[in-house]
Order: structure tokens, then sequence, then C-alpha cells
């Protein structure tokens, strides 16, 4: 439903504006409203008392599954497990089948997500033909269609020619390119992190290096075009370093940590559970310490979920042979603000800009924002609760987490967008005359 909205006694926090305050919020036309005069009386009341009210989060590394992959996942049911977690944006990987390389594919997922209506989805474009790493895409005409970022997620571009030839061109669309950084030639067979723990497991590393390399790489070719380059999904502790001295300097490059690379490490992986089977795969406790002091002290400025979803049947295949990736739309308010806000390591504004000012910077959409004027695009979260990890509640089609039977403090209770409510977790709240 949308109109007219009168949201009660919620806390705003506000990560634009640095506003921490108990109070009414009220939305017209989709957008949120100074404070009336006099309540209309048919404006639907929502109460919030004892939530948080912020602007929706977004999540810039999704895979939606559709095309081609949809018995796991489908930009429906994807949105869906988005909404529940407390995003209203998310940017949609573009390996899948046929992958994110026409302007026909872009329009397809842009098409799909409005009428899905659940959250927006913001499609990502292909750096080359096919993800194939050969020759590039035709970068202008999927930003014309649509797209929002490029990446060929999933696989590095390889050749450092290639890559600076879609950075000049990136650039000159005022577009950010992703990469996922990974040197296939040191990854070979490797399924976990290489050293005491996989020696421990009789499984195949791979080492730091091969995330590190590609990003040094990456670094310098963003320093060489000035053009933006957004580092996907960081695990190592030599990245943090590198794209602390790169920043510093003033390059283009930002990084995202995801949130099971955030709480877990590679002494926590299961060899019988391919659950925790990710790329890049979970690494040592001096890898995650540095990660958590690289969020906090701004070098890696955003969160993102890298929700992977496979189907129970795929991650049956054993650790050597299963896909790599988990899901975490609807665990990532909970882990990151239990591991980091109520672990002590960082305040709510910080935690939060985290997921809303951040990713829009390194997208280049306006600061997400509770200020009068700005569209409704909200979240309802529950800090207070703690719950368990229960795969079997969650919406989205697939349930292969790392975190069942985990205790977590805070989750989302509610979203709306662009006004509409999309969902509630109590609809008792919820008045309309």
């Amino acid at each position: 439903m949308s109109g007219e909205i009168y949201i009660r006694g919620g806390r705003l926090v506000d990560p634009a504006t640095g506003r921490d305050e108990v109070a009414d919020l009220f939305i017209r036309d989709g957008r949120i409203i100074p404070r009336p005069a006099a309540l209309p009386p048919d404006a639907a009341c929502l109460d919030a008392r004892g939530l948080v009210v912020v602007p929706g989060l977004i999540d810039l590394h999704v895979h939606l599954r559709e095309p081609g992959g949809e018995e796991a996942e489908t930009i429906e049911t994807g949105a869906r497990a988005a909404a529940h977690g407390g995003f209203t944006t998310i940017v949609a990987m573009p390996n899948t089948l046929p992958p994110h390389t026409t302007p026909e594919i872009i329009r397809r997922v842009l098409q799909r997500g409005a009428e899905v209506g659940l959250a927006r989805v913001l499609p990502s474009g292909c750096v080359t033909k096919g993800r194939k790493g050969v020759e590039l895409a035709d970068l202008a005409a999927l930003a014309a269609a649509g797209a929002t970022a490029f990446t060929d997620d999933g696989s590095v571009v390889a050749s450092a020619a290639l890559l600076e030839k879609a950075l000049r061109k990136t650039k000159r669309l005022d577009k950010v390119l992703m990469e996922h950084a990974e040197d296939h030639a040191l990854e070979k067979a490797g399924v976990m992190h290489a050293g005491e723990y996989s020696k421990r497991c009789h499984l195949p590393g791979v080492p730091s290096e091969a995330e590190t390399k590609i990003v040094a790489r990456d670094i310098a070719l963003a320093t060489a075009t000035g053009a933006a380059v957004h580092i996907q999904h960081v695990s190592a502790a030599e990245s943090v370093r590198l794209i602390r001295a790169a920043r510093a300097r003033g390059v283009r490059v930002t990084g995202e940590l995801t949130p099971h690379h955030l709480a877990l490490t590679d002494a926590e992986v299961r060899p019988d559970d391919a659950n925790f089977k990710m790329n890049p795969p979970l690494r040592s406790a001096a890898d995650r310490a540095a990660l958590i002091e690289g969020l906090t002290d701004g070098t890696l400025t955003c969160f993102a979920t890298d929700h992977a979803p496979h189907t129970a049947a795929a991650k049956a295949r054993g650790f050597l042979h299963a896909p790599s990736g988990v899901v975490g739309l609807e665990t990532a308010v909970g882990v990151t603000y239990t591991e980091l806000v109520v672990g002590g390591r960082m305040d709510l504004l910080t935690w939060l800009r985290r997921w809303t000012t951040g990713p829009a910077e390194v997208l280049g959409l306006p600061p997400p924002s509770l200020a009068a004027g700005t569209i409704a695009d909200l979240a309802l979260l529950d800090l207070d609760t703690a719950w368990i990890v229960k795969p079997d509640e969650f919406v989205s089609k697939s349930r292969n987490t790392p975190f069942t039977g985990r205790r977590l403090t805070g989750r989302a209770a509610g979203t709306l967008l662009g006004g509409a409510v999309i969902w509630l977790a109590g609809f008792q709240r919820m008045k309309i005359p």
C-alpha cells in the first residue's frame, strides 16, 4: 500500500545527516514530508515504537540467478529475501545464463525487478563479452540500457591491457568497475584458504596472494587511468593494506566486506559441510582482524552480502566439487550488527553508513536519507531482539548458509519501497482507517 503513512515513535537514525532521535515520520505520495499541521484522518499508522527507522539498506553484490539458474533463486525470490533483510536496493551480478552482456538482458532484469516491485533491482553489466575476458562488451550500450556498474564477477579480468581499456571507458561513462580480484593461476584447484587448517582438513588451499596480486595490479591501473575501481569481497590483510595506502594517495579505489568474512575464519570451516565453501575463502584470524580494522577506519567503505544461492543438491556434492557461495540477505543485519555494534567495535551510525551511504557512494547514487523530500525507501530494524538462524525460515529459494544455529542480535522488521509497505514482521503494528 502507499498514500499517506504516519510512522509513529520510532528511533530515526539518518546516516547522511547524523540525526538520531525518537520521533515520528510522515510519508505522502512516496516521499518523506515535514510534520503536517494536522494528521490526515485517512493516513495509515505504523507503530514503530521500539524499532529503529533507517533508510533502506543497499547491497551492491547480489546473485539473483535469473536468467538461467532459477532453481536456486529468481529475481522475485531474491528481491523478497532482500526486503526481509532490510534491503530496498540490490545490484544484480551478471554471471547468469546468458550473462548481462547485451542491452536486452539489462532491460529484461530491470523490467522483471520493476514487475516484482519488492526492491529496486539494479543490473550490473559485464566488462567483457560473455564474461570470457577476451573482448570488451559494449559498455556504453549497456550503460544506456540501465547497467549501474560493470563487473565480470565470478571471474577476474585477467588481461591488464584489456582492463585498462575498460577503465578508460568506465571513467568516461562515470561508472564504477567492480573487480573479482583473483589470480586463477595462483588459485588453481584450491577450495579453502591455504594454511594450517587446509592442511588439517586435507583440502587444497587458495593463497592470499591470489587476491592481493590482482588488487595491486588494479590499484596501479586505477592510478594510471583515474577511473573508479571497487574491489569485491575483500578477504586478505594485504589487500586492506594496499587499499588503505592507495586511498591515502587519492586513488579512486574502494572495497567491500561481506558478513561471512567479517564473522568467520578458516578455523571454523567444516570439511564435511560445503556451506562453508565460498570464493574468496574464509581466511585466517589475522586476516579477519585486518578486515575489521579496515572497516572501522574507513579503508573498506561498505558491506556487501555476495548473496550466492545454490540448491541443496549442488552443495551436497562435497567440499571439493560443490559450487562456492553462501546466501546472506536475510542474515546480514544480524551478523554485522552483532559482530560490530553489540561487540563494541563500531557505533550504530557508522555501522549503518556501511550499509547505506557507503555503497551509494560507490555506485554514484544519492546518499540515502530520512530528510524531507527524499523517496521513502525505508527499513524498520529490531536491534534489541536475539534470534537463532534457522534456514528453513528463509524466503530465499536456497538455504546455503554457514550461520545455521548461530545466535544473533538484530534483524529487519519491515521495509517500505517508495512509501509502499513491502513487508512487516508484525502486521499488528499497521492500522489502516
